[in-house]
């Protein structure tokens, strides 16, 4: 080939990787795009026909995804009768934010503050679609009554509504163990309304008062005369609540306390998505209900499943399908044509020897301690390795030969970029109290033994075991000793933002 068609050629690989995309890393950034990336698997089909309400997974797995797909179709959960209502802001400030402000001081009212809230979403809800049985109507006398239905709401401003109507009510509720009822307009003195989160003895349900389990009753006979199924839809709860360990653990716990409560009542249906390691961290200390949560899963990415991932947000770029004339009908259609594409635009090995081939090296740099690799590192990676890339071939560098896209060269520094994000935007910002512990280890070896450990931080040997146990909880270490010796191993995806050196500690 002549020079000039050499030129050529880099110009049109140039090109093409400016205009390559990998779709963005946040789930809420993407909502149209995910429509053209998202294959039906096992796991949304259990979500989309309502057998799952409870969806766990890591950072990053892709609980976002799934929570912004039902949103995305909501015209065609509609058609069946279920009606969306996000109880979350999907970006921006979390409504949640709010409860911070004057939290509720135990379970059982924050049990109450949760039904509560869901009850004045699908009242809302019901009024919207001009729902008028008789039901419905006597929902909407009460919301009124208490000031919790206002003709024009935010999430935000109902959320304030509530808590503030359930402070007083817990206040109210905590005089001398019982309510006081003004003769004249039969409410909660100091209460404008006639909701309790206890069940009323017979004189005070005679005086009008009413439960909000009965309400709920009430909200679901509406429902269920209209032919209609509501789903609640909670997502961002690491963030609502990151402020304090305390308060996340009360309001999670109580949510499903109330998740469970609402479970009888067919017609209303919370749907929860969760970070495992939060579930795992407000059920340490025992939580008897967990056995009775059993219409859940856990997001799960096998090396093929991410393999299909990566090649469909490849074939949603057009140019790269011209430039490399695929069908991608074909190509979904056959994992070993999947495979063929990866390995056409990829070099063989990055490291070359006794190492894995380039795709299973990608998985195996962006896993954490927890040996699992999140959708959200690797699409990092492919973006990084695209701007890396281009970086080179706009620097004058030689361009990959052949049908490569990318050189071997350019996957460890693209990594470098996603090693520096993942600790400092991941690990520090949702563990910021082990920060000093992981900063020591700036620049030591990456396998480590608790008399290491304790030297390097200055902690007495059961002291650094306890931390470096923390951090094997967080994904920072992978501990892969015995329960009497362990070893203590820094995975790939955290030793460049560190520095950290291949070996033993000695």
């Amino acid at each position: 080939m002549s020079n000039s068609a050499d030129s050529e050629q880099g110009l049109a690989k140039r090109r093409l990787l400016s205009e390559l995309s990998f779709g963005e890393r946040i789930a809420e950034q993407e909502v149209e795009s995910l429509v053209e990336y998202f294959v039906e698997t096992e796991q949304w089909r259990k979500l989309h026909s309502g057998a799952v309400d409870i969806v766990y997974g890591t950072k990053g797995a892709g609980k976002s995804a799934l929570y912004s797909l039902l949103l995305a179709r909501e015209d065609d959960l509609f058609d069946r009768g279920v009606f969306i209502i996000a109880a979350e802001n999907p970006s921006g400030t979390p409504v949640f934010a709010e409860i911070k402000v004057e939290p509720p001081t135990s379970e059982h009212e924050f049990t109450g503050l949760w039904k509560l809230y869901f009850i004045c979403l699908i009242g809302n809800e019901l009024r919207k679609y001009d729902v008028n049985n008789q039901g419905a109507k006597d929902v909407y006398s009460v919301l009124e009554q208490a000031k919790l239905l206002p003709k024009k709401i935010t999430l935000k401003t109902l959320l304030i509504a509530v808590r503030d109507y359930s402070k007083r009510l817990t206040d109210a509720e905590s005089v001398e163990g019982g309510l006081a009822i003004d003769p004249v307009t039969g409410l909660i003195v100091g209460v404008k309304g006639k909701i309790t989160f206890r069940e009323p003895s017979q004189e005070l349900r005679d005086a009008g008062l009413m439960s909000v389990d009965t309400l709920l009753e009430k909200v679901n006979a509406a429902l269920v005369e209209e032919k209609m199924t509501v789903w609640i839809l909670l997502d961002r709860l690491d963030v609502a609540f990151d402020q304090s360990d305390a308060l996340e653990y009360n309001a999670l716990r109580a949510l499903f306390k109330a998740y469970l409560d609402t479970a009888p009542l067919n017609n209303i249906k919370l749907k929860v998505f969760l970070r495992t390691d939060i579930w795992r961290r407000i059920t340490e200390g025992g939580f008897r209900e967990a056995s009775h949560i059993t219409k859940h899963l856990t997001i799960t990415w096998e090396r093929q499943s991410l393999l299909n991932l990566v090649v469909r947000r490849l074939l949603a770029n057009q140019p790269f399908n011209a430039r490399y004339e695929l069908d991608p009908e074909v190509i979904l259609a056959s994992v070993d044509e999947q495979e063929r594409l990866i390995k056409r635009i990829m070099p063989d090995q990055v490291d070359t020897g006794k190492n894995p081939p380039t795709f299973d090296w990608m998985l195996t740099r962006t896993q954490d301690g927890t040996k699992k690799t999140a959708p959200r590192e690797l699409i990092h990676l492919l973006s990084s390795l695209k701007d890396e890339q281009t970086r080179r071939l706009e620097l004058g560098h030689a361009e990959p030969v052949g049908d490569l896209l990318f050189d071997r060269t350019t996957f460890k520094e693209a990594l470098k970029a996603v090693s520096e994000e993942r600790l400092t935007k991941t690990l520090y910002a949702e563990s910021n109290n082990l920060k000093t512990y992981i900063e020591k280890l700036r620049g030591e070896k990456t396998q480590q033994a608790p008399e290491t450990l304790a030297r390097i931080w200055g902690l007495e040997d059961e002291k650094a075991r306890d931390i470096a146990d923390q951090l094997v909880g967080v994904g920072f270490f992978e501990n892969r000793g015995e329960k009497r010796q362990p070893i203590y191993w820094v995975p790939f995806l955290y030793r460049d933002a560190l520095g950290m050196i291949q070996g033993e500690a000695k």
